[in-house]
C-alpha cells in the first residue's frame, strides 16, 4: 500500500540499501512500488523480434503491465481465472454471463449492463471477477478490477479528474461493493457508474447481497444496478464441492507429486465441510501440510481430526424484509403496494407496524433501513411502531399468537 512504502522508505530504506551494497557495491539507489489492479493489455510485438528454436523472443515487450503506480489498484491472482473456475449448478449462470460480456467487442453495445453478481462469502465472486480480468487482457481490452475498500482509498487519495478519467477508459470490475464507505466514495461511484452506463462502458459489480439491500449506497444507485442484470450465485452443493477438491488436488500434484488424498476421504470432506470454497480450501491445505510435514499417509481418520472445525451447523436462512411484507401483505389482505404508501387508514396501518416489528426481530437491518424499506419513512416512525406492538402483545394474546403465526410462515418460505 502507499501507507506502507512511505512508512519503510522514511524508516528502512537506508538500512536495505546498506544491506543492498554490501552484497553488491555496485548498487546506488533501492525504490519502492505500490501494487496495482487495472491491467493494460501488453502492446504488439515490435518487427524487431528475433526467433530463437521454436520459441519467440520479443525485444523489449513486457508481460502484461499494470496501470500507473500511483492508483492503488487491486492485485490479481494468477490462480482466479476461468480455466481454474469449477461449474456447477449453482454458478453455471453467473459463469456463462461473466464469459459472454468479456468476449463480446468493446464497441458493442451490451444488454446486461451493468453486471451485477451476488452471493455469500467464498462462493466464487471474487474468482469471477479477476477471472473476466485475466481473460481481458488475453483479449488486448482494458479491464480496472477494484475491490471496495481500495476505491474508497483511491477516490480519498486522487481527487482530481484523472482518477475518474482513468476508470472511464476502462471495463469496470467493482468487488465487494458491500464494503464502499463514505460520502464522498459513494458519491464517486455513483457518478462512474452513471457516466460508464450511459457512455455505453460495460460495469460489473460484485457483492454479498442484492442491490436493494445495499444500505451504504443511495436509492438511486441501488436502482441502477438492478437494472441491469442481477445474477445470484447459490450455495456449493455437495457434487460442486467434490468436483472443486478435485481440481484443486490435481493442482496440489504439480507441486507436490506424491500428495494423494484417497476417494473415501474427498467424499468425506465434500459432505461435511458444506459453507464455501474457502473452508474447502483450508481443508486441503491441511492435509498437504500434514502429509508433507508429519508425513503421515492421508486416512480417514486422518481427515476427521483435522478438519473437525471447519464442520460447522448450517446457517439460518437470510430473512429479507420483502418476504416480510409479503407474508404480512398476505395475511391482512391488503397489497404491498398499500404497506408502503402514505396511507395512514386503520387497516394498513396496523399492518405496517407489525411488519416493522417483524423486520426488527427477523433481521439484521437497522431501523433507519427498514424505515427505507416501507416506503422512505424515519426510523422513528419504525421505532414508534416496534413500540406499539411490543405493548399490544403484552396485552392482547390473540396479536401475539397471530404474529407467531406469521414468524412461522416467514421461515418457512422456501
Amino acid at each position: 500500500t502507499r501507507f506502507l512504502k512511505s512508512w519503510i522508505a522514511s524508516h528502512y530504506s537506508d538500512r536495505v540499501l546498506a544491506c543492498w551494497k554490501d552484497e553488491e557495491p555496485a548498487v546506488r539507489r533501492v525504490d519502492l512500488t505500490v501494487r496495482s489492479g487495472l491491467l493494460r493489455s501488453a502492446p504488439a510485438a515490435p518487427k524487431n523480434s528475433q526467433t530463437i528454436g521454436t520459441e519467440e523472443k520479443s525485444l523489449g515487450v513486457p508481460r502484461p503491465l499494470t496501470a500507473p503506480e500511483q492508483f492503488g489498484g487491486s492485485p490479481l491472482d494468477p490462480k482466479l481465472t476461468f480455466d481454474t473456475f469449477v461449474v456447477g449448478q449453482s454458478n453455471s449462470f453467473a459463469h456463462a454471463m461473466a464469459k459472454e460480456v468479456t468476449a463480446a467487442p468493446r464497441d458493442e453495445q451490451n444488454f446486461f449492463n451493468p453486471l451485477y453478481v451476488h452471493a455469500q462469502v467464498g462462493l466464487g465472486k471474487t474468482h469471477i471477477l479477476q477471472a473476466m480480468a485475466w481473460a481481458g487482457i488475453n483479449g488486448m481490452r482494458h479491464f480496472a478490477y477494484l475491490t471496495a475498500e481500495k476505491f474508497t482509498f483511491s477516490v480519498r487519495n486522487h481527487t482530481s479528474p484523472d482518477f475518474r478519467n482513468l476508470l472511464r477508459s476502462h471495463t469496470l470490475l467493482a468487488d465487494d461493493l458491500q464494503f464502499l464507505q463514505g460520502r464522498e466514495a459513494t458519491r464517486a461511484f455513483s457518478y462512474i457508474l452513471n457516466s460508464m452506463i450511459d457512455a455505453g462502458r460495460l460495469v460489473v459489480v460484485a457483492a454479498d447481497r442484492p442491490p436493494l439491500d445495499l444500505e451504504n449506497l443511495d436509492e438511486r444507485v441501488r436502482s441502477r444496478l438492478a437494472g441491469g442484470l442481477v445474477v445470484e450465485m447459490g450455495p456449493l452443493g455437495e457434487e460442486l464441492r467434490l468436483e472443486i477438491l478435485k481440481c484443486r488436488v490435481a493442482a496440489a500434484r504439480q507441486h507436490n507429486p506424491d500428495f494423494d488424498v484417497p476417494p473415501d476421504v474427498l467424499a468425506f470432506i465434500a459432505r461435511s465441510v458444506t459453507h464455501n470454497g474457502r473452508d474447502l480450501e483450508g481443508a486441503l491445505n491441511r492435509l498437504i501440510a500434514c502429509s508433507r510435514i508429519a508425513a503421515q499417509p492421508i486416512t480417514l481418520d486422518v481427515a476427521e481430526r483435522e478438519i473437525r472445525d471447519l464442520v460447522r451447523p448450517a446457517e439460518p436462512r437470510r430473512i429479507k424484509i420483502e418476504e416480510i411484507i409479503h407474508v404480512v401483505a398476505r395475511h391482512y389482505g391488503v397489497s404491498r403496494s398499500d404497506i408502503v404508501s402514505a396511507r395512514r387508514t386503520a387497516n394498513v396501518v396496523r399492518p405496517r407496524q407489525v411488519g416493522y416489528w417483524l423486520a426488527k426481530h427477523m433481521t439484521l437491518k437497522s431501523l433507519p433501513e427498514i424505515g427505507r424499506r416501507f416506503g422512505g419513512r424515519d426510523h422513528t416512525t419504525a421505532l414508534s411502531g416496534i413500540r406499539r406492538i411490543d405493548g399490544l402483545i403484552q396485552s392482547t394474546p390473540a396479536l401475539a399468537e397471530e404474529i407467531k403465526r406469521l414468524q412461522t410462515e416467514i421461515l418457512e418460505l422456501a
